[in-house]
This record gives C-alpha cells, structure tokens and sequence, in this order.
C-alpha cells in the first residue's frame, strides 16, 4: 500500500506538472517592443490615415458586440448603435463611434447620405451643449471628429459632378431621415462682389510653392471665385482671384437632433480676409482656411509665358485692362497696402511665394492688404513709372475720395528689378533734372503735339506719390544691368513693339534736331535701353534722392561666397543695386529671381513689421497687447 503525499510533496508534484504545461503552451498575451514609427502608426490608425475603425471605435463595437456585424453589414451594425445611443445608454463614445463607421460606410458604399451623418455625428460629439462636457483637447478622437466634420461636410455637399461644393438652401436624406439646411444668399456678398464657384482645396496636391500653409479648425476649406463687379478706376479685385472661405454647417442642439428622424441646420459661408473663427456654445472656434491650395488653385493655368514674353515684347498688350493695378481681396479699411511690382519679362504670379510666406503670418494677414501692379516691360521706364503713379494715385481717390483712411496713406511699395526702378520713381522730386538730361528746351518751346507733351511732362517730371511712404528695392540694377548693355540684349529690345501712343511720341522726337534733345537718332526707347549702365535714366535717378518722409530699403542678391563688393546676382552687379540713403541694406546669397528665397521673404516681413509698429505708433492706434487674435465673427444662431 503507497503511503500519501505528504502537503510539501504535492505541491512539487503540482509545480512541476505547471512547468511542463507551460512549456507545450504560453499564454495568449504577450507584449512585443517596436519602434516608436510603427507603435504611433498602431496608435492613430483610424478611417482617415488607415481607411480602418481607431482602437477607440472598435472598443465600443466590441462593448455592444456589433464587431462582426459591422464587418458583414456595417448600416445594421450602424443602426444599432443608433438605436443605444437613441435609447440613452449611450454617450460620447458612441457618438463618435457612429461618426467613424459612417464615414467609413460612406467611403466604401453608403455615399452622401453617410457622409452628412458623419459630419452630424461628428459635430455632436465635438459640440455636445450642455448635455454633456466637450471632449479634452488631449483626446486624439478631439481632432479626428472635427476631420471627419470637415471631410463630411465636403463630400456630403459635393455638386453632383463632383467637381465643387454646393452652398445653397436644400434638403438631404440621411440613414435614419431628413437633414434641412437653411442658408442665407446674402453670406455670398463679399466686399461688393459675389462669391460662386466653391471648390474643396483641402484634398488637393500643391506644386511650384515651397510650403503650404493651413489653418486648423473646423469646417469645410474652399477655394471661392467671384464674380466681376464694378470696377474702380486704377484699382480692382483681379478677375481670376480665388479667395479661402470656409463653409460651417451649424446644428443646434445637435445630441437632441441626431436622436430624431429630422435634422434642422443652418449653412454659413465666412470668407478668411473677415473672419478666421465663429462662436459655438459661446466659445471662440478657429475656422479651418487652406490659404496656400486656395493660391495654387488661382494660379493653376495662368499662361504665364504668354503673359511675360508677350508683355516685353508687345507694348501694348495691357492697354484694354480696366486696371493694372489689382488686388487679391476688396479694399478693407485700416490694412496698409503693400503694392509688389514686378521685373522685365516677368509678372505678378513670380511673387507667389513670398505671398504665400508673408499670408501665412497673422500679424501680416490683419494689417496689410496685398496689390500687384502689371506693365508691359520692354516699354520706357519712365512710361511705365507714369503708370504706376498714376493707377495709385487714382486708387487712393476712388477708395478714399474724403481723405479718412489713414492707413491707405502709408502705402508700402516693393519692387524687383526694373520694378525697383518704377518703385523708386513713385517717391522722387525730379524738378526739372530729368527732362534737361533729355531736352535742351523747356516744355513750351518744344515744336509737339500737346498730347505728346503732356505725356513727356509726366513721365520726366516726376513727383512722389503723396501715399507712398516706404520703398523696399529688390535685386534693382540702380546703375544699371550689364546684361542689358550687351548686343544680344539690345537685338532683343529691338524686336519690342512698342505701344501706339509710345511710337507716336518717339516719332515727334525723331524729327527734332541735337540742340532740342540729346535723343536725336537714338533708335531705341525700351526699358533695356533705359536699365543699361551709363544711360541718362540711370545717371539721372542715381543722383536723385529719395523724397523726405519716405523711408527705403535695399535688398541685393549676390551669388556664391566671395566678396559681396564685386559680386553679382547673374543680372545686377552689387555696386549698381547699392545706393546711399536707405534704412537698410540686406544682402541674400542668391541669383537675381530672389523673390522666393527664404532669406528674402524673412527681410520684408521684418520691414513690414517694423513699418506697421512706426505707422501704428505714429497714428497711436497699435491696439491693445492681444491685437492680432482671431477675428471671431458675432454671429451665434
């Protein structure tokens, strides 16, 4: 007879055979270390980045046991946890749960109905009033639901083409009823235009703009054109102009609404040039602006090169323009202007990187409003500088016939180039040394038309643009280009045809005789004459200096790392774009198209900055120490 395992015994006996289970059979959980990549990618898998559930959905699924069913018939699965949600059991969590699995269903077949229940869901989440406290900012599904509001609220309202967003009143089905949207057609006026054509710019792939720039927030990101309205002499909105707008679907009491079969909601447009954020349960929200895909979608097929080459070469190429001087956005009281001007066989769209850069800051965006001035550049320098000073003076006595604007009168003018020269030609008092650098006689004892001479009194008599007050010269050939000196760019200029106007004037000056001009035989009158080293233009405005009140700044390219004195940017040599006078003097190393290097973009916004804290110190209307937050539109419903 065996004798009984004593208490110690047994217990060996059990701890061994343990031991050898578990060596035949570990246990179901274990942990496994990877890297920090792939643990974040785990983390925030959700529909958006994976086109799958995020762990905290497919908890919840799993709480109600509709895992497998939404795998097989996810609108069932979708139902059903409406139905908890209708029911009262459930709260936050399911909410968003049902705003991810609608999205997804709509992804895969459901389409605008799930799309618009997403963005409902969603909002209701992020919104809940006061039947519930908003979800932490440190919650990741914070971010992810303001997401799919957005994509929801895109695709749920995308013409039936596809190719744009419907902002209007209309009725849509959803899974489980009817969403109402009100809208207002008077949130389409936009500074005297209509706003139309609304195009989604979040889900687009940028080209030829080195950084893109966003602001975070909710609702849809569009890019809105307008249509033309009147148009102000020497100024208007440009033609073509896409502005960021934002489109807002609000749902009052949004987690009593989605309980019920019919959804009333109202549809509100706000365009970021008014306002950047709305008020939600009485809380400042910043709208979502895409501002650098709503510039890229402008300038998509703008024939550039038709505009630039055809611009040098044709005289007269912008002579049926309403205007050549046009902004981005209407005239907004207290926002100085910034007036770019551009090079020879260049255009405005060279400065949209510096746009996109300067746009991007707030402090720019609430202070500055951004004008483009357009010439055609194998004209008369003087000519085109007539120009200019002419559509900003015009400008000034449209927007401000009364004298009120202050900020209209501290107009800053920046410009590359030639550009620079008609920049600096928009603040000098040339008396009468320009006109005797080309004439012997005065005005009234020349033998021409009246006309002629009225248009050579305006360009050579030049007086400053009383509403300039700060110049910024770019890469400008002040003592000329030694590119244009050469043959090769004179057989160019040759080939310019100049404007009938131009060529009837050219014409009188033929026929006068070496004791009335110093031009008697000269054959060319174009820019690339006037910008090469040694001619009268150059030596006349080298030695003219800037009108007193006006404050002026040298930016210079220089290429490569040797001595910036005896360097060049390819067009300019350093010694022509250095001139004696300014504020300050900023050398890039760069070829001679620095308007987009980094560097570059860097010094303006630090001259505009310093322009806005001297103009706003002078007015005394700086604003107090949290100016530049938000503009937060007054309106609640």
């Amino acid at each position: 007879m065996s004798r009984p395992l004593c208490p110690r015994g047994f217990a060996v006996a059990v701890l061994l055979a343990w031991t050898l289970l578990a060596g035949g059979c570990a246990t179901p959980v274990s942990v496994e270390r990877v890297d920090h990549v792939a643990v974040h990618q785990q983390l925030t898998r959700n529909v958006l980045s994976a086109h799958a559930l995020s762990d905290p959905t497919h908890n919840v699924l799993r709480r109600w046991s509709l895992v497998d069913r939404f795998l097989t018939q996810p609108e069932n699965a979708i139902a059903d946890l409406r139905a908890v949600v209708v029911q009262g059991h459930g709260g936050a969590d399911e909410i968003f749960a049902l705003a991810e699995m609608s999205f997804l269903n709509a992804e895969e077949q459901g389409g605008r109905p799930y799309y618009l229940a997403s963005a409902l869901y969603a909002y209701a989440f992020l919104f809940p009033g006061g039947m519930d406290q908003p979800p932490s900012p440190y919650d990741p599904r914070f971010r992810l639901a303001t997401d799919l509001y957005n994509r929801g609220l895109t695709s749920g309202l995308a013409t039936e083409d596809r190719t744009g967003i419907a902002i209007r009143e209309a009725s849509h089905p959803l899974p489980f009823g009817e969403l109402d949207v009100a809208f207002d057609p008077g949130e389409l006026v936009w500074g005297g235009r209509q706003l139309t054509g609304f195009f989604p710019v979040a889900e687009v792939k940028v080209h030829g703009l080195d950084a893109r720039y966003r602001q975070p927030g909710i609702g849809a990101p569009l890019a809105a054109g307008t249509t033309q309205s009147t148009l102000a002499k020497g100024f208007q909105v440009a033609p073509r102009v896409k502005t960021p707008v934002t489109a807002l679907l609000r749902i009052p009491d949004p987690r009593r609404q989605i309980t019920g079969g019919r959804v009333r909601a109202q549809l509100e447009l706000y365009p970021s040039s008014e306002t950047e954020a709305v008020l939600i349960d009485r809380q400042p929200v910043p709208l979502e602006v895409e501002y650098t895909s709503t510039l890229a979608y402008m300038l998509d097929g703008v024939p550039i090169w038709e505009f630039e080459f055809g611009g040098f070469l044709r005289g007269g190429l912008l002579d049926k323009m309403p205007s050549r001087l046009v902004a981005m956005e209407p005239y907004r009281s207290g926002r100085i202007p910034v007036v770019f001007v551009h090079g020879t066989a260049s255009s405005p769209v060279r400065w949209a990187e510096m746009l996109n850069d300067l746009k991007s800051d707030p402090r720019i965006r609430d202070h500055f409003q951004f004008w483009f001035f357009s010439y055609e550049t194998g004209n008369p320098v003087p000519y085109s500088a007539l120009l200019l000073r002419d559509a900003l003076q015009e400008a000034v006595s449209t927007l401000d016939p009364s004298g009120r604007e202050p900020a209209l009168h501290e107009m800053v003018v920046i410009g590359h180039s030639q550009g620079g020269l008609l920049t600096k030609m928009t603040a000098v008092n040339t008396g009468d040394q320009l006109w005797n650098a080309v004439f012997r006689k005065p005005p009234d004892q020349l033998q021409l038309d009246r006309e002629t001479r009225d248009l050579l009194t305006g360009a050579l008599v030049v007086k400053p643009v009383p509403s300039v007050k700060r110049l910024v010269f770019i890469a400008t050939p002040h003592g000329g280009s030694y590119v244009a000196g050469n043959r090769i760019s004179h057989f160019v200029a040759s080939l310019v045809r100049l404007p009938g106007r131009i060529l009837r004037v050219t014409s009188e000056i033929g026929k006068l005789d070496d004791a009335t001009t110093t031009l008697a035989g000269q054959t060319g009158f174009g820019s690339v004459y006037a910008m090469t080293p040694g001619s009268l233009l150059v030596r006349t405005l080298a030695r003219t200096p800037i009108a007193e009140g006006v404050k002026a700044h040298s930016i210079i390219a220089v290429r490569g790392d040797g001595p910036v004195e005896t360097g060049d940017d390819g067009v300019v040599e350093y010694k022509s774009a250095h001139i004696d006078g300014v504020e300050s003097e900023y050398v890039v190393r760069s070829g001679h198209s620095t308007q987009s290097n980094p560097r570059t973009i860097e010094e303006v916004r630090r001259i505009l900055l310093l322009h806005w804290d001297e103009s706003c110190t002078k007015r005394n209307d700086c604003g107090p120490p949290g100016a530049g937050a938000p503009r937060v539109a007054s309106r609640t419903r």
